[in-house]
């Protein structure tokens, strides 16, 4: 049995569809996808409130996108400071990400605890129920359920669920009790943070020379965030600095201290860098710092948690609801996996270039600068990472074997399967992004008249109730979608087949049929 699950034989006292432990935003982001789908759903968080201090502050174009697909963009971009460029391992010359093909070609600044405060309005206003205060102890798996024990205000408490989620961070109970490996190595550089007030902020992000990096961020609320380390810091034992320490280091290291006074927060960080062996295992499944952990180099951790979110609560409502094709559920792990190992590899590689002070490492950290600067496709496929916009699933993992169209491709499906679908026109003046607003497949027919029926149309009523079709123009702007003629759309915003037939009816069909049709 695995550790931390308990036997008991007493009737749980909760019956639910799912349990999400953890109440931060990959939690709360989940727990409202999986609503959208009328999923029953409770989120048990251990905090009494939302922690102020959180480090997380970067929002990513792809984030972006998934909140401007449900229609609940808004509120983010209306708080958080727009930054058209990102920097990869504190290098002074930073990607470009204003020339990125996505309606939001910038980094969001926005602390991590406004960001859970506004997923959580937009979830209890759908029926998510938060429980604060309740600490998941241990879990027992049956064949059609998964029991979990909290510890509540009240006492403690036996809940049932059809699934439990594990999005309670890096220390996660819920991995733990489940007997879920979590590989990888522990801490061995660190660096520091602060927030607080600047009378002279610097005109530029970065600082980085022999005596260190700085890395100085202004936040919507006046404050400024500031991140470095050091030769003589960067192997120290996780100790937190004084306010006097970090005005002596960035002095050293920036020329001055930037006028740095009246911390709110100071804290230290490492490079402990662990991936979970399983995102699945039986009725439970991890999403977020639960599956994965990483130093936070251009902080990527939040935004690839979010996603996690958004590619599992599709699939999991599907399960519940019975009309998921066979192995959609296991392909959250087969599909999502993967992207964290590369999270871990790209994160690992910032960590060396951001702490190591030999002359070797400087000349290489001023060669990768002088790249990005003058090589705009090797700056353009940084950003595109760092921006979540590069992500593609395998065809081997997606959850159907699909019909190619007429591009002839070995594999059986169009180059862009699994990719990202941009926010392509549709006729009538809208994009694609809002028409994902209600977690469901779009079909895009790309040869019907601006104002003529979609010859597609049908599929949405003789397949399954599951589809919305809708035409657009050929996206001629874009090079690699060339000649294509129709596209399936996934709830997650992927794209799941396309064809190139000058009559795409009859591969569409097979498409919609093997993708959405109830088993």
């Amino acid at each position: 049995m695995p550790a931390g699950t308990r036997t008991t034989t007493t009737t749980p006292d909760t019956e639910h569809d799912v349990l999400i432990a953890g109440g931060g935003p990959v939690g709360l982001w989940l727990a409202r996808e999986l609503r959208l789908h009328g999923v029953d759903v409770t989120v048990l968080e251990t905090r009494a409130q939302p922690d102020p201090h959180s480090r997380a502050l970067t929002v990513h174009p792809r984030t972006l996108e998934l909140f401007a697909a449900r229609g609940l963009v808004a509120p983010f971009l209306a708080e958080g400071l727009r930054v058209p460029s990102g920097h990869f391992a504190a290098l002074t010359t930073r990607m470009d990400f204003s020339q990125l093909d996505t309606p939001y070609p910038f980094t969001l600044v926005l602390p991590q605890v406004r960001t859970e405060e506004l997923i959580a309005a937009h979830a209890e206003a759908v029926g998510v129920r938060l429980l604060r205060e309740h600490r998941v102890t241990g879990l027992t798996q049956h064949d059609d359920a998964v029991t979990v024990e909290v510890d509540t205000p009240a006492g403690p408490r036996r809940l049932r669920a059809a699934y439990l989620v594990g999005c309670d961070g890096s220390r996660s109970t819920v991995r733990t009790a489940a007997g879920i490996g979590f590989p990888g190595t522990a801490a061995t550089r660190w660096a520091w943070m602060a927030d607080v007030t600047l009378d002279a902020p610097p005109t530029t992000h970065s600082t980085s020379n022999e005596h260190g990096i700085v890395m100085v961020f202004p936040m919507p609320d006046g404050l400024h965030r500031v991140v470095g380390n050091d030769p003589d810091s960067v192997q120290e034992p996780p100790r937190t600095p004084t306010i006097e320490e970090l005005r002596t280091r960035v002095r050293r290291i920036a020329g001055t201290d930037l006028g740095m006074r009246d911390p709110r927060w100071i804290s230290v960080f490492g490079n402990a860098s662990r991936q979970a062996e399983h995102y699945r295992h039986g009725r439970v499944l991890l999403a977020g710092d639960a599956a994965h952990t990483h130093f936070p180099a251009g902080g990527p951790g939040l935004n690839v948690g979010l996603q996690d979110a958004g590619n599992l609560g599709w699939k999991l409502a599907q399960t519940l609801a019975g009309t998921a094709p066979d192995g959609l559920l296991d392909s959250y792990h087969a599909e999502r996996h993967p992207v964290g190992a590369e999270l871990l590899r790209s994160t690992s590689a910032q960590t060396g270039l951001m702490t190591s002070y030999t002359p070797e490492a400087l000349a290489l950290r001023d060669l990768l600068g002088e790249l990005i600067g003058d090589v705009p496709e090797f700056s353009d496929a940084l950003a595109q990472r760092a921006a979540g916009l590069a992500t593609c699933y395998p065809p081997t993992a997606l959850p159907a074997h699909l019909p190619a169209g007429a591009s002839g491709e070995p594999s059986g499906a169009h180059p862009l399967t699994g990719t990202r679908a941009p926010d392509l026109a549709v006729h009538g003046g809208g994009t694609l992004l809002p028409l994902l607003r209600r977690g469901r497949y779009v079909l895009l027919d790309l040869t019907a008249a601006p104002d003529a029926p979609s010859p597609l149309a049908p599929l949405a009523h003789d397949v399954t109730p599951g589809l919305d079709v809708h035409t657009a123009p050929a996206a001629g702007s874009r090079p690699t979608w060339s000649g294509v003629t129709a596209a399936l759309v996934r709830p997650d915003g992927h794209l799941a087949w396309l064809s190139t037939d000058a009559d795409p009816r009859d591969a569409a069909r097979t498409a919609v049929t093997a993708t959405l049709a109830r088993r």
